[in-house]
């Protein structure tokens, strides 16, 4: 299986960019999607919301509205020519079950533009490097509790968003699992979900040549412990150059979560980069999926071969 190689840079954010906001995966508070509105208004931006962002399913409350509404969201927001940039609303469940009603023809045709979130976002991270070729970008949500409340992390998003170049290295405040300085493609998100992934029609069969980056949230050990050896087994980390680990919010203590990552991580033969800040933490960092990156894992820090967004 060849090597990971960049992908399309989508066109950065100016003053009046419209952003369409939609909900692929769980419900969320009318209240917090109006607080997101406030900030992005704050910015010089155009927030508009799909029509089914507050939807809640009739029969499954785990669901922002049925399938196919929230598939026609994302893809009517995106085909959408007056759209500069989509943001989700919030993570939970759902992305996996509307992403094969896409038409991913109709969403290549309308042209390149950025698309941000994390948490169940990761499938469509994944979809829209396999099938449309993008950069993406893994980011705090306009209804998420981290986006409303998190001045740092509102900061770093609007600066990826309108002055990448200012954030073409990316530092955290993390030390180094396994020390050392690779190369590579940025690529990952939250483990259940790229382990959740592998097997299916919109996903990278490989982290080959890439930077892998994974946290995940409310996870037992022994089920991380499945996840990364699931992975292991499966050949998906087979060449990766790299690793950066991210939050495990809600999960058992660091200690015990350290000591697998260590031992399941650890023989790559690569840099690991921990506590990189990252994903469901206070103050998340945003990373751009598909670019060309040296990470330093001695120094927490990953520089970026070029902007995020052109």
């Amino acid at each position: 299986m060849s090597a990971l190689a960049p992908l399309l840079r989508p066109p950065r954010l100016a003053p009046g960019a419209r952003v369409a906001v939609v909900a692929p995966s769980g419900p969320l508070p009318e209240e917090r999607l109006a607080a997101g509105f406030d900030v992005l208004r704050g910015w010089g931006l155009d927030p508009v919301a799909a029509p089914h962002v507050l939807d809640r399913h009739g029969e499954l409350r785990h669901l922002a509205g049925t399938d196919a509404d929230r598939a026609a969201d994302l893809q009517d927001a995106w085909c959408d020519p007056a759209v500069d940039a989509v943001i989700c609303a919030r993570g939970g469940f759902g992305a996996q079950r509307m992403v094969d009603a896409l038409d991913w023809e109709a969403m290549r045709a309308a042209g390149p533009k950025v698309l941000v979130g994390f948490s169940d976002i990761t499938t469509l991270h994944e979809a829209f490097a396999v099938r449309l070729g993008l950069v993406t970008l893994h980011g705090p949500m306009a209804a998420s509790v981290d986006f409303v409340k998190s001045a740092r992390a509102q900061e770093h998003l609007r600066a990826t968003l309108f002055d990448p170049e200012s954030v073409r290295t990316i530092r955290s405040d993390g030390t180094a699992m396994v020390p050392g300085r690779a190369r590579g493609v940025t690529l990952g998100g939250c483990l259940s979900l790229i382990v959740g992934g592998i097997g299916t029609p919109h996903t990278h069969g490989s982290a080959r040549g890439g930077l892998l980056c994974l946290e995940d949230v409310g996870e037992e050990t022994y089920r991380l412990d499945r996840y990364l050896t699931q992975l292991l087994r499966a050949g998906y980390l087979d060449g990766v150059t790299g690793v950066l680990l991210g939050s495990w919010a809600e999960c058992d203590p660091y200690d015990q979560v350290r000591a697998l990552l260590a031992d399941r991580l650890g023989g790559l033969g690569v840099p690991v980069a921990e506590q990189f800040g990252f994903g469901h933490c206070d103050d998340a960092l945003t990373l751009p999926f598909g670019v060309a990156a040296e990470l330093d894992a001695d120094a927490g820090t990953l520089t970026l071969e070029e902007p995020a967004l052109s």
